[in-house]
């Protein structure tokens, strides 16, 4: 029986829904190419960084942090109304008690100052919508808008105020052009960077570490913007280049059927599906369609 609302026979939709962005974009292939580009973005802050250098062993537990934020990131997009409560309330009250030493000052500061939560959710905000429309996803200038808007649902999880948050892409970058001056790429960037091109996996899996991880972790790190490039030290493809690399990538994860991708755990989208019904489906093509709709009644309005 589908999960509904409390009081309703109607299934609950949760804070996105299947009319939402969100809920078609975060279920394409590229999304992880897209978290890994994030975690780069938001290393080039040293107060973020450093948060996560101290309070997180991420050179041991590569593959649990890295799940652990899919598996949040799909529960806010997919999961009903209380289940994103509970998993923003749970990253809410970690982030409630750690603190860690500004790299340059000493100064302690709390992880969850409103300044660095909304750095990380601007950067992975960012990475997922640049890397979706350049890999090929049909997300129109709207669509694009409206998923920044969306987004400032995920923010006010973590505990930011929407308020203060972006509602639109030019508001994105708006923001990141006033937080330029304080990024930088200083020790802690660099581990990071060494440890998403080589992550620690046992023996065994080494050579898929060179086959596949390797490409995706180059891919990602080439899709993030010139000036990040310049402060990592390491140069990237032209921009054409790397556009091209990404729709091929793209293209070739969508090959993969989404009845098996949606089959590892732990299954947010199959759950959604399930609760909502077989035409709530994330597909591009939903998308492309809903922007056709759009555009035509705006026409229709113009005439």
């Amino acid at each position: 029986m589908p999960e509904s609302s409390p009081g309703s026979d109607t299934p609950d939709p949760g804070y996105f829904g299947p009319r939402s962005v969100t809920w078609q974009m975060h279920g394409d292939p590229i999304m992880w190419v897209a978290g890994v580009r994030a975690l780069y973005l938001q290393a080039l802050h040293p107060r973020a960084v450093r948060g996560v250098v101290q309070n997180s062993d991420f050179r041991k537990d590569t593959w649990g942090r890295l799940l652990r934020t899919a598996r949040f990131v799909a529960t806010i997009s997919y999961g009903t109304k209380d289940e994103a409560e509970r998993a923003g309330a749970r990253v809410r009250r970690i982030h409630g008690f750690l603190k860690a030493d500004d790299p340059v000052t000493g100064e302690r500061f709390r992880i969850d100052d409103p300044a660095l939560l909304l750095w990380v959710h601007c950067a992975e905000v960012d990475s997922y919508l640049h890397v979706a429309r350049r890999s090929g996803y049909p997300v129109s200038d709207a669509q694009a808008d409206r998923y920044v808007d969306e987004q400032r649902e995920a923010a006010r999880l973590v505990g930011l105020d929407p308020a203060v948050v972006p509602a639109s892409t030019a508001q994105l970058a708006a923001y990141f052009a006033d937080v330029r001056p304080e990024l930088a790429a200083g020790a802690d960037a660099r581990d990071v960077d060494e440890f998403l091109r080589r992550p620690p996996v046992p023996p065994l899996l080494a050579p898929a570490r060179a086959l596949l991880w390797r490409r995706v972790a180059r891919l990602a790190y080439d899709a993030l913007p010139p000036y990040a490039h310049e402060l990592y030290g390491r140069p990237a493809p032209a921009p054409d280049e790397v556009t091209r690399r990404l729709a091929g990538a793209g293209r070739l994860l969508r090959l993969i059927p989404p009845t098996v991708r949606w089959q590892l755990p732990p299954k947010h989208i199959l759950r959604a599906v399930a609760r909502m019904g077989p035409g709530t489906r994330p597909s591009p093509y939903t998308l492309r369609r809903q922007a056709a709709i759009l555009e035509g009644a705006g026409e229709g309005a113009a005439e």
